[in-house]
């Protein structure tokens, strides 16, 4: 049982990232699926669009990108996520220190970063593999051509854009707002336990 404990703590930061996911899930996928439905719709699977309207489907893409990693980062409060984001990036006299004590647990603590990496690597294989499947290997794209769902001119990237804004890239994006208050010991006790 030691054991098993001392590698679960190995993998913290990937174990937190699930956890938080799967605790707001809900808030996570909708403002997945407004960049998902962004993203097709820039791909043409609802059509052509308007110049204007590609530009303001970026931004809310990449807006709704944003306000997931500082939700995460900011433990579901979006303004603390800000705060710690500049904090990180600020010029003041204790982020030097805040710097030099992520490096040194980044050398003490190599083996879990690397742990970690590995297990994000595998996990979003699996979920990009499951995505090339959905789209290439059933009948999910002609179906939706076929039923009108999908324009005529839309490619499979509309169905593969959609389903990676919707998975892969929202547990990426809480991956590292994890892997970053972990690096600076910021990851309260009950996240870990939750």
């Amino acid at each position: 049982m030691n054991t098993l404990l001392r590698v679960t703590q190995k993998f913290d930061s990937t174990l937190n990232s699930l956890r938080f996911v799967r605790k707001h899930f809900l808030i996570i996928l909708i403002l997945g699926l407004i960049a998902g439905l962004g993203r097709a719709a820039q791909l043409r699977a609802f059509g052509a669009i308007a110049p204007w309207l590609d530009t303001f489907l970026e931004i809310t893409i990449q807006t709704a990108r944003i306000l997931i990693f500082l939700f995460s980062l900011g433990l579901t409060n979006v303004k603390k996520g800000i705060t710690r984001f500049v904090s990180v990036f600020s010029f003041e006299t204790g982020t030097s220190k805040n710097w030099k004590s992520a490096w040194a647990k980044l050398k003490t603590e190599w083996v879990a970063v690397t742990l970690n990496m590995a297990a994000f690597l595998f996990i979003s294989f699996l979920i990009n593999l499951m995505i090339d499947h959905i789209a290439y290997e059933t009948c999910l794209y002609l179906t939706l051509k076929r039923d009108g769902l999908l324009s005529a001119d839309s490619s499979e990237w509309a169905i593969i854009l959609f389903f990676k804004n919707i998975s892969v890239i929202p547990f990426t994006l809480v991956f590292n707002a994890t892997l970053l208050l972990w690096f600076a010991n910021r990851l309260p006790q009950h996240v870990r336990e939750a």
